[in-house]
């Protein structure tokens, strides 16, 4: 399938704008989420709004970065997340919409996310943790670069720790 530029969706960093979006993009991809991740309860859900702001406030600080793949009609296909920014160094977490899966979307965003945190944050280093069960998350990881570098424990499951070396990512 040959993919043009206008029907890529695009990485954004989160705003405020976003709010509605993220809200409907959690709301439908619950189910499929709880799949492969500890469902986050409907607290979560009925407090989105605060959660959202506890986002931005954490990304005013510096700490994280938080982007979504927003497609052209303004739906959100995933969240693609720099955590715990420090010395060149951070952690990375996504999601990606059911929709989307099986389609390369969610390597594309994640090598975006690469290159924006190499040239945008002056990050050198990543780390990713996926659960053992996951293992599209995995091949998005490897096929994006990553690297395994042992194991960890995710959500109280088994899982793998990943990382990789952004000056070997390329600027294109």
């Amino acid at each position: 399938m040959c993919h043009s530029a206008w029907d890529m969706p695009e990485l954004q960093r989160l705003t405020g704008a976003h709010l509605d979006a993220v809200r409907e993009f959690e709301r439908q991809n619950r189910a499929y989420f709880a799949k492969s991740l500890t469902d986050r309860g409907d607290e979560f859900y009925e407090a989105l709004a605060e959660h959202h702001q506890a986002l931005l406030d954490a990304q005013d600080n510096g700490t994280c970065v938080f982007f979504v793949l927003v497609d052209r009609d303004g739906a959100i296909l995933g969240r693609f997340n720099l955590y715990d920014l420090d010395d060149g160094a951070a952690r990375v977490g996504y999601r990606v919409a059911e929709r989307a899966t099986g389609r390369g979307v969610a390597t594309r965003a994640l090598q975006e996310l690469c290159r924006k945190a190499r040239t945008d944050y002056n990050l050198r280093t990543l780390a990713a943790e996926t659960s053992t069960a996951n293992l599209a998350s995995q091949r998005v990881l490897e096929k994006t670069g990553f690297t395994p570098i042992g194991s960890c424990r995710v959500a109280g499951k088994p899982g793998r720790r990943f990382s990789i070396e952004l000056a070997k990512v390329s600027s294109s």
